[in-house]
C-alpha cells in the first residue's frame, strides 16, 4: 500500500463516520424496472421461491405484473471447494433448514429430479397456455412432482400438454417465460440492476418494493425470520437453562474479509453475555477476499451499530501481521485481540502490514515467526475445509450434545433458533 494510502485512509475513514445520515428517498424510477426471476427445475432454492411467488403477484401494482421468468435448463459448476456430492448435500440441508424456520415444503430426504422428469417438467411449462398467477400455481405444482417423485401425476399432465393444441396466440401470450441453456447456480431475483438471492435478499427485495409504493399492501412474509439483535429466548429460568448448557461456537473467518469483523463483532456482543456462548475464533490463511458487496456491509454494520469503513481492506502481509499475534493466544484472549485488530483496520483505516499503524494498536506485544504462524492457519483451513460448506465466514455449533455445521451472514440467525432448540431437547 502506497504512503499516501497510509496516510489518507484513516482520514477519510474518519471523514465517512462522522458525517450525517442521509434519509433515504424515493427513487423517481420507482416501477419502471420489471422484475425477472432466475430458477431451475433441479435447484432446491428454486423450489423454495416458487412457492411464493405467486403472492408475490398478488401484491405487486397492476404495471410490475406480470414479473418475467426466466427457465435455465444448466446447472453450474458447484463452488470450488466442494465436489458435486458436498454441495448437493449442503444444499440439500441447507433447504430443509429453510423450509422448516419458515413453512416451505421441503424434506431432507428428497431426492433430485433425474433427466427425464426434467425433461418432462420443462416441456408442460413450455407448452401450456398459462399465463400471469395461473401459470406461477402450475409452476409450483411441476416442482412439487419432481421433487417428490410424483411420477405418475408428472407423467398425466406430460400428456396432456402434448394433446393439447397451442395456437400461435397462446404462444405469443407466454413472453413472460423464457427458457436459456445458461448455467444457472442458484435462483434469484433481479431488480433496478441488483440481484436479491432466494431466499436470503427476498425480504429485503420485498421491503424495497414496498417502500417504492409499488406494493398494494404491506407484505408478510417469512414471517419466523430472526432479526439482527434479535432474542428468541427472554424467559430467565429458560435462559438460564440454556447459559448452563455452555454453547460453544467455532468460528472460522478470513481476517480480511469485512464480513468476519462485522459478525464477530456482533456475536460478541449479543451472545458471548446473553446466552453464556463460548466463542473460538480460528482465522484463516489469506483468501482474497477483497471484493466485497460494500453496500450489503454497510447494511450490516448500521443494523448491529458498528462503525465500518471500507477504505483500508487488508493484503496478505496485513493478515499475516494480524495472525502472528494470535497464534499463541487461548480461545478468549484471541477474539478480543483479533476484533481489536480488525476494529482499527474497518474502522480506522489503519493498515496493519505498516508498522507506525500496528504498533500504534499494538505498542507492545508478543509476535510468532511467520513459519509456525503459517502452520496454524492452514491447519485452521483444513478444519474449515473438512466442514464441507460453500462460503465463509463458517460456524459449528455445539449445545445440548449436537452439532450444527452452517456458514456465512445469512445463516447467524441459525444460533439464535438453534439455542432455542436445545430447549426442547432438553424437556
Amino acid at each position: 500500500m502506497s504512503l499516501t494510502r497510509r496516510w489518507l485512509d484513516p482520514l477519510r475513514s474518519r471523514w465517512l463516520l462522522q458525517r450525517p445520515i442521509r434519509q433515504p428517498r424515493l427513487s423517481a424510477h420507482a416501477g419502471r424496472h420489471a422484475l425477472t426471476v432466475f430458477i431451475r427445475l433441479d435447484d432446491v432454492y428454486s423450489y423454495l421461491l416458487v412457492q411464493i411467488l405467486a403472492k408475490l403477484d398478488s401484491l405487486l401494482i397492476a404495471r410490475m405484473r406480470p414479473f418475467k421468468i426466466i427457465i435455465s435448463t444448466q446447472a453450474a459448476r458447484p463452488p470450488k471447494s466442494l465436489t458435486p456430492e458436498q454441495w448437493l448435500r449442503y444444499t440439500h440441508h441447507d433447504a430443509a433448514v429453510l423450509a422448516h424456520q419458515h413453512r416451505f415444503v421441503f424434506q431432507e430426504n428428497y431426492i433430485a429430479p433425474d433427466a427425464g422428469q426434467m425433461a418432462q417438467g420443462l416441456e408442460i411449462l413450455r407448452l401450456t397456455p398459462l399465463k400471469g398467477a395461473d401459470f406461477l400455481h402450475l409452476l409450483q405444482n411441476v416442482f412439487h412432482m419432481v421433487w417428490q417423485g410424483q411420477s405418475g401425476k408428472l407423467a398425466l399432465l406430460h400428456q396432456m400438454a402434448l394433446q393439447r393444441t397451442t395456437t400461435t396466440e397462446q404462444t405469443a401470450s407466454l413472453s413472460e417465460v423464457e427458457f436459456t441453456d445458461e448455467p444457472l447456480a442458484e435462483a434469484y431475483i433481479t431488480y433496478d440492476g441488483r440481484r436479491y438471492l432466494a431466499i436470503d435478499d427476498f425480504l429485503r427485495l420485498t421491503r424495497r418494493l414496498n417502500q417504492q409504493q409499488l406494493l398494494t399492501s404491506e407484505p408478510v412474509f417469512l414471517i419466523n425470520h430472526v432479526e439482527w439483535g434479535e432474542h428468541l429466548v427472554n424467559d430467565p429460568v429458560l435462559l438460564a437453562d440454556i447459559q448452563a448448557m455452555r454453547p460453544i461456537l467455532k468460528f472460522y473467518g478470513a481476517l480480511e474479509d469485512p464480513f468476519t469483523y462485522l459478525l464477530l463483532r456482533y456475536l460478541q456482543q449479543e451472545m458471548v453475555g446473553y446466552y453464556n456462548v463460548k466463542i473460538k475464533f480460528f482465522p484463516l490463511p489469506y483468501q482474497g477476499r477483497d471484493r466485497f458487496d460494500w453496500r450489503l456491509a454497510q447494511r450490516l454494520a448500521k443494523r448491529i451499530d458498528v462503525p465500518f469503513s471500507p477504505f483500508c481492506r487488508p493484503d496478505e502481509a496485513g493478515v499475516m501481521a494480524m495472525a502472528k499475534t494470535l497464534t499463541s493466544l487461548k480461545h478468549e484472549p484471541r477474539m478480543n485481540r483479533a476484533l481489536e485488530l480488525l476494529e482499527s483496520v474497518w474502522s480506522q483505516g489503519s493498515d496493519m502490514a505498516f508498522t507506525p499503524h500496528f504498533s500504534k494498536v499494538l505498542p507492545d506485544v508478543a509476535v510468532s515467526d511467520a513459519a509456525s504462524t503459517l502452520v496454524w492457519l492452514n491447519r485452521n483451513q483444513k478444519g474449515a475445509d473438512a466442514l464441507g460448506v460453500p462460503d465463509l465466514p463458517a460456524f459449528v455449533l455445539r449445545v445440548g450434545g449436537r452439532r450444527h455445521v452452517f456458514c456465512s451472514l445469512y445463516r447467524v440467525w441459525q444460533v439464535e433458533t438453534l439455542l432455542s432448540a436445545a430447549l426442547e431437547d432438553v424437556e
